[in-house]
Order: structure tokens, then sequence, then C-alpha cells
């Protein structure tokens, strides 16, 4: 992954993904506020043409709507950082044969150096891990409102241990791909089948598909950045019965997390 350049001064970072679904079914996804907040982050998007992204307390991007194509593309604008310049963003859908999209991002901004190419390459590094829960939500439950449960906590390095105590406590230590787990007593309720466990760059993850508390996704990890480690837990719940069990749960996450790692930085949407 590296920032490419054009002769006009542009840098930019583009990624994409093939998921299923026509074009209208995945512009509701990604260009809808529900649909976003149904892979990604809990999203608003507002009636003026604000987007705002909330990443955690005091985490949020906001962003402009600068063009509006349906169901083929769209285009906002933000700050990559405070004191950055504009980051242009730009969606795509292109329709395949066989019932699938590719849906493709860009973000673009004009630089005379390169001061800002690592935050763009993070950026481009953070968006496999979100389009393989855009497409296992796309293929098991399109369409579906999402509950969402958001926790971030904050561990000293490295980041070894604090990924050890985070699936060590939920029964996850030997997780295999492919294989149902469950969460032991004590923890929050937890059950499903294991579609993603690590990979090159980013060891300390695993991405259920959940069948318990509700039908879902929870997506966790350990990140070391800025000399400690984030400790993530994302759980989208779908379904008639997800909007009540986000609710009894949320609780019972905050407390369990709190006490594994009492440096606790995040908090959660519920939607």
């Amino acid at each position: 992954m590296s920032v490419k350049k054009d002769a006009s001064g542009r840098r930019f970072v583009q990624a994409e993904v093939e998921v299923p679904g026509t074009p209208e079914e995945v512009w509701q996804a990604i260009a809808t506020g529900p649909g976003v907040s149904s892979w990604f982050v809990p999203t608003e998007a507002r009636e003026d043409g604000t987007v705002v992204s909330h990443f955690g307390p005091g985490m949020d991007a906001v962003a402009t709507q600068t063009a509006w194509d349906p169901p083929r593309r769209f285009a906002a604008e933000g700050e990559l950082a405070p004191n950055s310049p504009k980051m242009a963003t730009e969606w795509i859908v292109e329709a395949r044969s066989g019932g699938t999209c590719i849906v493709r991002v860009v973000h673009s901004l004009f630089a005379s150096n390169d001061d800002w190419d690592d935050p763009l390459e993070s950026i481009e590094a953070g968006w496999p891990d979100y389009f393989r829960i855009l497409k296992l939500y796309l293929t098991y439950f399109k369409g579906q409102q999402c509950s969402s449960i958001q926790l971030m906590s904050v561990a000293p390095e490295p980041a070894s241990k604090a990924w050890d105590v985070l699936t060590g406590s939920l029964g996850l230590a030997n997780a295999t791909l492919g294989q149902r787990q469950i969460s032991p007593a004590g923890a929050p309720p937890l059950a499903g089948l294991v579609e993603l466990k690590g990979e090159s760059g980013h060891p300390h993850q695993l991405l259920l598909r959940l069948d318990e508390p509700t039908p879902g996704i929870v997506h966790l990890f350990a990140l070391p950045m800025c000399g400690q480690v984030f400790v993530v837990v994302r759980l989208y719940l779908y379904g008639d019965g997800a909007p009540a069990a986000a609710l009894r749960d949320e609780p019972l996450w905050h407390a369990w997390m709190k006490e594994r790692f009492p440096s606790v930085a995040a908090a959660n949407d519920v939607g």
C-alpha cells in the first residue's frame, strides 16, 4: 500500500471490494446513515449534506457532501486531521455480472510534500477490515437495521498481552477459523462462527458471525498506536430482538471491559 500522486499534485489512496447485491441494495448500505451504521461506525447523514461518523468520545469525523448520483457515486469533503489539507472522499458502485458490485473508495488531497502520506496510508490500511464486515452484512443481513455496541479501552504495550486478556476472558484464545465459539460463564453472551482470525500485519483480530445474543457480527482487535494499545470490541446486532439485546448487554460489556482494562476510553451507540 502506498500513496499515489498525479501531475496535478493530488495525492490519493484507494480500496475496493466485491460484494453481493444490486447497485440499489449496495447504495443503501454505503450511502445512508442506517446502512453505514450497520457495518462501519454509527453514522448520521443529515439533511444539510453533513455526514458525521462517531468513532468514539471526541473522535467524530465530519464531512460535507459534494456530489450525489445514486446508485453510482457520491463524494464528500472533510479533514484528514487537524490543520491538514481538506480530504476529498469518493465512493463508487460498479455493477458486475452474477449479482455483485464493486465498491471503491478513493481518498484524495492536494499537498506539496509527504507530510500527510502516513495518515492517508493508515486510512487505506483500515478499509479491508471494514469491507469484510460490509461483505458479511450484505451476504447475510442485507437491509436489516442494526443495533450496535461499540467499545474501546486502552492498555499498555505489548499488544499481545492485551489480546491474550481479551480473547482468554471471552473463551476465544484458541479460536479456529470456521468453528463455532461460545463465551464462558461470567462473560457477556457471545456465540458464533469464526470468519477471520488475524492476518499478516494485523495479527490480533477476530471476526465472528454471531447467532447469540442475536444474529450479527462482532469484530475484536488490539491495535498498538502511539505507545499504547487500543482494545476494541464492535458488535453489530440484527433482527427483531437486536434493540432489546443491545440495551440489555451494553452495561454488561462496559463493566466487563472496565474490569479487564481499567483505562476505558470509549463508548457505545445503540441504533
